[in-house]
């Protein structure tokens, strides 16, 4: 079973690397967030399964930390995109507030 856990943590690890082709070439900002969060998501992954295959208890703890820092992450990704479309001027030449 160990083996079999291990295999699929290495397919996880492969995917996320083809994922890191997103990131960077990515057409947009969000694009390349959406590919961060799938290398976050996948690198919960492959620790959650590399612990289970080792029986590693600590690997839980690793997994949630990381999917902690994706979550801020994204909100810190969100909070910029949107100060930096209110610093947009207007139409009429006047900056929003």
């Amino acid at each position: 079973m160990a083996e079999f856990l291990l295999a699929a943590a290495a397919f996880v690890v492969l995917m996320v690397a083809l994922g890191l082709l997103r990131v960077l070439r990515g057409p947009g900002a969000a694009d390349r967030m959406m590919a961060t969060q799938l290398l976050g998501t996948g690198g919960i992954a492959a620790v959650l399964l590399i612990g289970a295959a080792t029986g590693e208890g600590a690997a839980i703890d690793i997994a949630l930390t990381l999917a902690l820092l994706a979550a801020f992450a994204s909100f810190a990704f969100v909070k910029a995109q949107t100060d930096t479309s209110r610093s947009v001027s207007s139409p009429d030449g006047e900056r929003d507030k």
